[in-house]
């Protein structure tokens, strides 16, 4: 009886790990975004007081933007934030649609951020290989750092997409949601 129990209060563990991963990534996303909202404001006043602009600064508001995006994914995904459409699973049981949730996160959600992890991995390798910097004069010098947020940003929406594939199946077998 002791080992389900144990077993029981590992996944809790591993589960509440994998959130706190997304939730430090849902602080850098705030980050990112607030950084990005600040910098574009000040190339705007650059812009038209001073008649003066950055291309590294506006890539830097781009790299801001893309972070902000990718790395608000896990946490979105853990705060149930993603458009979906559930017209069927509404009305299911609880416990039915526990286990369209434990379906849809392993025939869907997981292959998907395996696939983008796969293709990206050689793209990113290639970049940091070289220490690719930005085509633009004046741009920012360590490009492959952006594009290694792709696999990044899919790991960690990986993670979290297995953290919530294990609280359905808590739920789907009759267990509490943690």
């Amino acid at each position: 009886m002791a080992e389900p129990a144990g077993a029981a209060r590992a996944l809790s563990n591993l589960i509440a790990a994998i959130d706190r991963l997304a939730r430090g990534a849902a602080w850098l996303c705030a980050l990112a975004t607030l950084a990005c909202v600040a910098l574009v404001s000040a190339l705007v006043v650059a812009r038209y007081a001073f008649s003066a602009g950055s291309q590294a600064v506006q890539e830097l508001v781009v790299w801001l933007h893309a972070g902000a995006f990718l790395f608000g994914l896990a946490w979105t995904l853990r705060e149930d934030g993603h458009v979906r459409v559930d017209i069927f699973q509404q009305r299911f049981p609880p416990r039915v649609a526990a286990w369209v949730e434990v379906a849809g996160g392993v025939l869907f959600l997981l292959p998907f951020c395996t696939f983008v992890v796969w293709m990206s991995w050689d793209y990113v390798a290639a970049s940091w290989a070289v220490r690719e910097g930005s085509r633009e004069p004046g741009g920012l010098p360590a490009l492959y750092l952006l594009k290694g947020m792709l696999p990044a940003a899919a790991a960690l929406l990986g993670l979290q997409a297995l953290a919530q594939v294990l609280r359905a199946l808590r739920r789907a077998l009759g267990g509490a949601d943690t």
